[in-house]
């Protein structure tokens, strides 16, 4: 659940290349904080497994396109994102049925 997660990996993602990863640990406690954390690391695209309602609207609202219900190895979900894959149902987490909710097209600079 991302609203609780203690550590996110970001990625630098240009052209279709993935161009820096770092992991950065997530200590904002409350939905705001946590969505100025976001923000403040310059993330344009989260890619997550599970997330509240309130807090990817939050994020989305902040200009972060979400991209919940993933599941798989993070490199794996890296690629696929890179290469324009990671719609396909492999990477649909288990008893999500129907689409993905998504708020936009995919931008391409920082993301996780």
């Amino acid at each position: 659940m991302f609203d609780v997660a203690a550590h996110l990996m970001v990625a630098d993602v240009e052209e279709g290349q993935t161009l820096e990863q770092r992991t950065v640990a997530l200590n904002a406690g409350d939905l705001p904080a946590r969505v100025q954390q976001i923000n403040n690391l310059g993330v344009g695209v989260l890619i997550c497994g599970a997330i509240s309602w309130p807090l990817e609207l939050a994020l989305s609202n902040a200009g972060v396109e979400v991209i919940p219900h993933t599941c798989g190895e993070v490199e794996q979900i890296l690629a696929a994102f890179v290469t324009g894959r990671l719609s396909l149902d492999t990477f649909l987490m288990p008893g999500c049925c129907g689409k993905r909710r998504r708020r936009g097209q995919h931008r391409h600079g920082r993301g996780s």
